[in-house]
């Protein structure tokens, strides 16, 4: 099915569904409870455990201002319960009540019955393709957790000793379901694993102080932090040490490798090394020998191989980044082809001479 299709399709079930299930939903609820106290009340009741205010407000995907008159009045409706955190005496943290447990029990029994009308006008057969429907479109939000777990056992079969995961990136998901996706594949699988933050793929940034606890929890091994954001790494990296240094920490931030080996990263994964691996193990070697002067030389050098980038026109992101990696190969030898996955095009033309330039220019061709 065409995109345009399923958009077509979608757009006409949602007036449908907005009928027989969103609308009565809204009027079901009673007790001055309204749909995002609700989600509020289900969120912290299926997370097992207590939630910050920026947790609970970025599952809602609402401002914090806004969430806090939310909590406020769940509180007052006595659905909630504000509790120090004992780590930190500064943080309020939050949990359900037994009268939310009490309240999302009468409701499922009493008010949802509502929903029946619906499903006591199917036949036997309707009723069950609705069903299918149903959980096809549930378990599609779930499917590519299920997918990295399937691989990973995969991978674990042939020998691999760690694997890297990024956050969920199909479904919108807030941060309290980012952490339950990383314990999940923690519990499920028998390696370590390193969480691959790199936005610009995935949409979401992993806030520094929630892989911190991940890492001190034992729940992660690693970070590779190709987010751009240096801050964030280097509170990571503090923070990590803090903790008696249970991660190991690497940088995928390839023009600023020498800055995070000085703040104290544990390593570099840089997707330039593709093209020039013998500078950056000879960046390593010097950090490690404390000689910051030829890390610094060494980075600069580097530098000027990465305006294979921005010598281009007319590619961006993923075509304008790994594009200009497999185009530079290519020019080297080391590929055969630069040929990208469908739909991304290879670069022909004036960008290719572009590249191959940069690349004479710095002595890798």
């Amino acid at each position: 099915m065409q995109t345009n299709e399923i958009q077509e399709l979608l757009l006409d079930t949602i007036p449908a569904w907005h009928y027989w299930f969103a609308r009565p939903f809204k009027r079901m609820l009673n007790d001055g409870v309204s749909l995002d106290m609700y989600y509020c009340i289900q969120s912290m009741r299926r997370s097992n455990r207590t939630m910050t205010m920026t947790e609970l407000a970025n599952f809602a995907r609402m401002p914090k201002q806004q969430m806090s008159k939310l909590v406020d009045k769940l509180v007052e409706g006595g659905f909630a319960e504000r509790l120090s955190d004992p780590d930190d005496r500064r943080v309020i943290r939050l949990r359900a009540t037994e009268k939310a447990d009490e309240y999302v029990a009468s409701f499922l029994e009493k008010d949802a019955a509502e929903f029946r009308a619906f499903f006591d006008q199917l036949e036997g057969e309707e009723r069950e393709t609705f069903c299918t429907a149903l959980r096809t479109i549930h378990d599609t939000f779930e499917a590519k957790r299920k997918r990295m777990i399937e691989q990973g056992k995969q991978a674990q079969e042939l020998g691999a000793d760690a694997l890297v995961a990024t956050c969920p990136f199909y479904a919108l998901q807030g941060m309290t379901e980012v952490e339950e996706h990383f314990r999940i594949l923690h519990e499920e699988l028998d390696l370590p694993i390193f969480a691959y933050d790199i936005p610009v793929c995935v949409h979401t940034k992993l806030p520094w102080k929630l892989l911190a606890k991940l890492g001190a929890e034992g729940v992660l091994a690693g970070v590779k932090d190709s987010s751009g954001d240096d801050i964030s790494f280097r509170y990571l990296v503090q923070e990590n040490e803090k903790n008696g240094h249970p991660m190991s920490i690497l940088t995928g931030h390839e023009v600023v490798v020498d800055g995070a080996y000085l703040g104290g990263a544990d390593g570099s994964v840089p997707g330039l090394a593709n093209v020039e691996p013998e500078g950056y193990v000879r960046q390593w070697k010097a950090a490690q020998a404390g000689d910051w002067a030829t890390v610094k030389a060494e980075q600069d050098r580097l530098n000027e191989i990465s305006h294979i980038w921005d010598v281009t026109s007319g590619v961006q992101g993923y075509a304008g980044g790994v594009g200009a990696f497999k185009t530079a190969m290519n020019l080297m030898g080391i590929f055969d082809s630069p040929t990208m996955p469908r739909p991304v095009k290879a670069m022909t033309g004036e960008n290719v001479e572009a590249i191959k330039k940069v690349l004479q220019d710095n002595g890798l061709l």
